[in-house]
């Protein structure tokens, strides 16, 4: 039998030298640092070394999102697969190499196509060559992009479109953002085309709260470490002992908010500029909001998607929804 051929790697939207992701990172992190309320990007956060940590994250007993998720796939991945329906084109946003993808791909009826669509070229290459070796009946179509900007997908005349978005990452997005990016999944699947999404729940502060201040201090590194990856690609003073990590329930607007407090007053530099930090003032690092299923059925229906199925854990602290497109 003849090997696979790796896939074909489709650069869309994004062409990225370093020096270009250089100047992208450096204005983020100023646009963010000149904020009345600091601000540093969360897409930075994810560096090798915050790559390694936040897979140690998903390890914790503290964080319950990935085992939860996992578990509610296992037990559902059939009645997901037939709302889907056969011949589908699956189009992930985000890594492609997660076995929450493989349980999908196994349970799907002559799935037509997969087009794992990741910021990361280098990964997504990689993870698609593995993918090609695993399943070599599947066109496998990798596109380099930021899925949150309009992007083309090199698959045409085939079965429904299914964007899959798994884990917790829409509520890493603000309610506006939310709505644009699952207004753009919309446009992207067409009328009758399907969302299947990670969705995590509303409940107890006192689940919410360690999963992102778990007591061995793991994310407590991971959101450090952006400040590292500042300090080494852009330049400066920035020293990550002088901040400590706070994450706490904002209830008013249902998210978890993670910051990294000052901890004394302090002048830093950072690509040539100069910011002040007081003792006790915090930037924020990350959003996580928490859902009801109302709410998020609101959202939805404001960027043109209707809630189809949602499954969840017997506890109800996480959902996977199935989303069709009018």
């Amino acid at each position: 039998m003849t090997p696979p051929l790796a896939p074909e790697l489709v650069r869309a939207t994004v062409h990225d030298p370093h020096a270009e992701a250089r100047a992208r990172f450096a204005a983020a992190v100023h646009a963010g640092l000149a904020k009345p309320h600091k601000r540093l990007p969360t897409e930075y956060l994810y560096d090798e070394r915050g790559s390694a940590l936040f897979d140690a994250i998903c390890d914790l007993p503290e964080y319950y999102p990935t085992r939860t998720e996992l578990a509610i796939m296992r037990a559902h991945v059939d009645a997901m697969a037939a709302a889907l329906g056969p011949n589908a084109t699956i189009i992930e946003y985000g890594s492609g190499s997660s076995i929450k993808t493989r349980l999908l791909l196994d349970a799907l009826e002559r799935p037509a196509a997969y087009v794992p669509v990741d910021i990361s070229a280098e990964h997504l290459a990689a993870a698609s060559a593995r993918l090609a070796r695993e399943y070599p009946e599947l066109r496998i179509a990798p596109v380099a992009a930021d899925f949150t900007r309009p992007f083309d997908v090199p698959v045409r005349g085939v079965g429904r479109r299914v964007v899959y978005f798994p884990g917790s990452t829409i509520g890493n997005f603000e309610p506006d953002a939310a709505t644009a990016l699952l207004r753009q999944m919309a446009r992207l699947v067409g009328p009758g085309g399907s969302v299947l999404i990670g969705v995590d729940l509303r409940k107890s502060v006192d689940i919410l709260e360690p999963a992102y201040d778990d007591a061995a201090g793991v994310t407590a590194e991971f959101n450090l470490n952006l400040l590292r990856r500042i300090a080494r690609e852009l330049g400066g003073d920035l020293d990550p002992s002088r901040f400590r990590h706070r994450a706490y329930f904002d209830a008013e607007h249902g998210r978890i908010v993670m910051t990294l407090v000052s901890r004394c007053t302090q002048l830093v530099h950072v690509a040539g500029r100069r910011y002040r930090f007081d003792e006790g003032e915090a930037v924020i690092t990350e959003y996580s909001h928490k859902y009801t299923r109302e709410g998020f059925a609101a959202l939805a229906g404001a960027a043109g998607l209707r809630v189809a199925q949602v499954w969840t854990d017997p506890a109800e602290w996480f959902s996977v929804q199935h989303l069709v497109a009018g």
